[in-house]
Formats: C-alpha cells, sequence, structure tokens
C-alpha cells in the first residue's frame, strides 16, 4: 500500500505488512509459551539472535505470521489489546485450542469474516479471523 500526500511536510511511503506482533510474557514463561505456540498453535519456534536471547522470551512463526514473546518484569496480561490472526480452516484451529484446554469464544459482529477469541497462558487475549466465503 502506498501512501501519497500532498499537504506540506507530507512524505511519500509504502507499508510492506507486519514484521511480527510481539506479546510480553512474565519471567520465566518461556515454556509455557513452548507449550502454546509451538506444541497447541503448532508454530515453530525460532532462534533468536545472541545479544536478544539474553534477554529472555522466545519466537515463533507459523506461515506468514511471526510472534515474539518479549519478558516485562512487571507483566500484565493485554486483556483488550490484541493481534487479529488471518487464519485458513478457523474452525480446525478452534477444535485445537480447545483439545489443548483453552476456550474459544465466537463472535459474529466482524461483517465479512468467521472469527473468535482465546486467550494464551498468561491472559493475552487473541483473535483469530478467517473471510467468510460467499455462498
Amino acid at each position: 500500500m502506498t501512501a501519497q500526500n500532498n499537504e506540506p511536510g507530507a512524505t511519500d511511503y509504502e507499508f510492506g505488512g507486519l514484521h511480527h506482533v510481539q506479546l510480553a510474557i512474565p519471567p520465566g514463561g518461556e515454556d509455557e509459551c513452548r507449550a502454546f505456540w509451538g506444541d497447541v498453535l503448532g508454530m515453530t519456534e525460532l532462534q533468536k539472535p545472541p545479544v536478544l536471547a539474553a534477554r529472555g522470551g522466545c519466537w515463533f512463526r507459523g506461515g506468514g505470521l511471526e510472534v515474539h514473546l518479549g519478558v516485562e518484569q512487571d507483566f500484565a496480561p493485554a486483556r483488550k489489546a490484541h493481534p487479529g490472526i488471518l487464519v485458513q480452516s478457523l474452525r480446525d484451529l478452534a477444535k485445537r485450542l480447545e483439545a489443548g484446554g483453552h476456550e474459544v469464544t465466537w463472535d459474529d459482529n466482524f461483517p465479512g469474516h468467521d472469527r473468535f477469541y482465546a486467550f494464551d497462558k498468561f491472559g493475552n487475549r487473541l483473535e483469530f479471523l478467517e473471510p467468510q466465503t460467499a455462498s
């Protein structure tokens, strides 16, 4: 997407998509992240660069999505703010989350999409959505 603006002081630039989303986790929460993001969601853990690995946390990738989980000393979960994650086969993901012990709350208030909310092991809110197909 190219943003162009003829207003004084404006600059032409282009957005290329998100590189990653970062969520906060409490100190020592890496194993629980691996259980949720790796085992339940099936994402692949990435090796962090050594200078960043010293800070703790962990990174995961699945499809075109990369999630960075960073240690925050005074951790509080994001109960309202959340990433909106596009998914293919949304109902299969919901079943997988429920089988892993995670509640799924469906919400039909976003036109043109099926979606639900779930929370990671630390209470961070996550939105998963899939465009509806024309029927």
